[in-house]
């Protein structure tokens, strides 16, 4: 297995670590705004990204058990 192949599964993670540490501090600041209409939108907007992110940590996860699997065969 290639190391470009990890680094890339390591970025993607980290990309989404990062995705996640915005969403929290957006979420924190738009708290302060409360409003109702805005709170369901905000809510949805978090529903989405969060099923976002979890593909795409589905894929990662996938890809790192390919390559685990390459390395012990």
């Amino acid at each position: 297995m290639s190391t470009s192949r990890i680094e890339d599964a390591m970025a993607r993670i980290n990309t989404a670590m990062a995705r996640i540490d915005a969403a929290r501090a957006q979420d924190a600041s738009s708290k302060s705004e409360n409003s109702e209409n805005s709170g369901s939108a905000r809510v949805m907007t978090l529903v989405n990204a969060h099923e976002k992110l979890r593909e795409e940590v589905a894929d990662t996860i996938g890809e790192l058990d390919i390559l685990i699997e390459e390395l012990e065969g």
